[in-house]
C-alpha cells in the first residue's frame, strides 16, 4: 500500500497534532486532522478585540526549546524578546532586577535592588553555571523534590524565594506554593538562561498557524467533535463512524477511550484579565511581579511594550491570577483593579476581556523529557500525543507529536516487513 493511501487520523489541531501531521507528511503520508473548534491552536490562541491582540492566557515562547528550534521558523515569526528580568512591586516601590550579563542596563538596579542578599546573587551565578553544564536528560533523571525545597536546599534566603522565585515561577507553574517538580524548575530555568522569552509579533497563535500553513498534504475537518475512539474506528458526535488505519489522539484521550474513562487528568487553571491603560508604569518589556501574600494578582505585563502587528492607540496590560479565591467574575475584575491601583500605581484602567482558563496546564507527577515512539502506542492502531505525556510545555507538545507520528511510521514499517 502506498503511504498516501493509509487512513491516518489525528484528533486535535493543537501544537502536538500539527507536529504529528508535519512528521507524517515528511514521510509521505497524507493525514486527516479532526478538530472540535473552528481553527488550529488548541490552548495556544490569540483574539483580536478592539484592535488589541489578546492571547488566551499570558503565554511566551522560550527560544531555547530544542523542538521549537527544530520545527519552527523562528525568524519568520518575527519574535519580540522580553528583557531577561522582572519589575517587582514591593512596599509601594517598583524594583527592577535582571541578568546584567545579558542586559547591562539592569546592572545597578539589580545590585542595589534590596531583593535578596549578596549571597543570593552569588547563588544565582552558581545556579546559572551549574544548569548551563547539566544536560536535559540529566535534569529529568535526577530525583524529584518540590521547587520550594530545591531552592531552600540550594541555600537561597526566604526573602529571595518569596520576593522573586515564588511570584515568577508561580506564574509559569500556575500554583503559588512551588510544589511543582524541581525537574520542571531546572528545565525552565535552563531554557530562560540559554535563550529568550519571546512573543511572535502576531501573538502566540502565530505558532500553530505557521505549522498549519506549512502542511501541504493534510486534510482538516474543523467543527467536528469526536465522541469515541477504538482500533480502526472513530465515532463523531453525529454518530458518523470513520474508518481509520491509525489514530493519533493529540487531545485529552480519557473521555474518548473506554478503558481510560476513570483516569481523568487533573488540570491547573488560571484567569487572565486584559485592561487598556493610558501609559505604562514599566517602560521595558519586563514582567511585573507582586510578591505580597494573599493578593489576587500574580503578574502583570504590558503587551504594548513589545512590537505587535496591531497598532493600538493606548497601552495593553494583562493580569494573571493563579488563585482566584472563588470570587465571581465582576468581583474579580473590581478587586484586580483595586490591587493594580494600590500595589502598582496603575489607576487609569479600562477593562477589556476576562479569560477563564480551566485547562491551562496538566497536573503531572514523575515528569519526563523524552519518550520513544513505541511508548506513544496505546493499542494496535491508537497512539497518544500531547504535553500530558511528558511535562507541561510547548517543547513537550512538539516532542510528543513527533514521537506519536514516528510510532505510527514504525508500526507500518514493521507490518510491511
Amino acid at each position: 500500500m502506498k503511504n498516501s493511501n493509509y487512513k491516518i487520523h489525528i484528533i486535535g489541531a493543537g501544537v502536538s497534532g500539527l507536529i504529528a501531521a508535519t512528521v507524517l507528511e515528511q514521510n509521505g503520508f497524507s493525514p486527516i486532522i479532526i478538530e472540535a473548534t473552528d481553527g488550529v491552536g488548541g490552548r495556544v490562541k490569540t483574539d483580536i478585540i478592539e484592535g488589541y491582540q489578546l492571547d488566551h492566557g499570558f503565554q511566551v515562547l522560550l527560544t531555547a526549546y530544542p523542538y521549537a528550534q527544530k520545527y519552527l521558523d523562528l525568524e519568520s515569526l518575527d519574535l519580540q524578546k522580553f528583557v531577561p528580568g522582572a519589575a517587582i512591586y514591593k512596599n509601594g516601590k517598583q524594583i527592577l532586577i535582571g541578568d546584567p550579563l545579558r542586559d547591562v542596563s539592569l546592572l545597578f538596579s539589580t545590585l542595589f535592588s534590596g531583593i535578596g542578599t549578596f549571597s543570593d546573587k552569588l547563588k544565582i551565578l552558581q545556579l546559572n553555571h551549574m544548569l548551563k553544564k547539566k544536560t536535559l536528560s540529566k535534569i529529568f533523571s535526577d530525583k524529584e523534590q518540590s521547587t520550594l525545597s530545591y531552592l531552600t536546599d540550594f541555600g537561597f534566603s526566604i526573602e529571595m524565594i518569596n520576593d522573586f522565585f515564588k511570584p515568577f515561577f508561580s506564574g509559569i507553574f500556575l500554583e503559588n506554593k512551588l510544589e511543582t517538580s524541581s525537574r520542571m524548575f531546572e528545565f525552565v530555568y535552563k531554557m530562560f538562561g540559554e535563550g529568550y522569552a519571546a512573543l511572535p509579533k502576531d501573538g502566540i497563535e502565530a505558532i500553530p498557524k505557521q505549522l498549519a500553513q506549512n502542511l501541504k498534504h493534510t486534510t482538516f475537518k474543523f467543527n467536528t467533535k469526536v465522541t469515541a475512539v477504538k482500533d480502526g474506528e472513530i465515532t463523531l458526535a453525529d454518530n458518523t463512524k470513520l474508518e481509520s488505519d491509525f489514530t493519533i489522539l493529540a487531545t485529552d484521550a480519557n473521555d474518548l477511550i473506554e478503558n481510560l474513562k476513570n483516569q481523568a487528568l487533573k488540570w491547573k487553571s488560571c484567569d487572565t484579565l486584559y485592561f487598556e491603560t493610558e501609559n505604562r508604569t514599566i517602560r521595558k518589556p519586563l514582567i511585573g511581579l507582586i510578591p505580597k501574600e494573599g493578593t489576587l494578582i500574580n503578574n502583570i505585563f504590558y503587551h504594548t511594550s513589545l512590537a505587535t502587528s496591531k497598532k493600538p492607540n493606548k497601552e495593553l496590560l494583562s493580569v494573571t491570577v493563579i488563585e482566584n479565591q472563588k470570587v465571581n467574575n465582576q468581583e474579580l475584575i473590581d478587586r484586580v483593579s483595586e490591587e493594580l491601583k494600590e500595589l502598582c500605581g496603575i489607576s487609569t484602567c479600562r477593562f477589556i476581556k476576562h479569560y477563564k482558563i480551566p485547562m491551562a496546564l496538566p497536573e503531572l507527577a514523575d515528569l519526563r523529557y523524552e519518550m520513544s515512539p513505541s511508548e506513544t502506542r496505546l493499542t494496535g492502531g491508537l497512539f497518544l500525543a500531547g504535553d500530558t505525556q511528558l511535562n507541561g510545555s510547548l517543547n513537550a507538545a512538539m516532542l510528543s507529536g513527533e514521537r506519536a507520528a514516528l510510532g505510527v511510521i514504525e508500526t507500518i514499517s514493521s507490518n510491511i516487513s
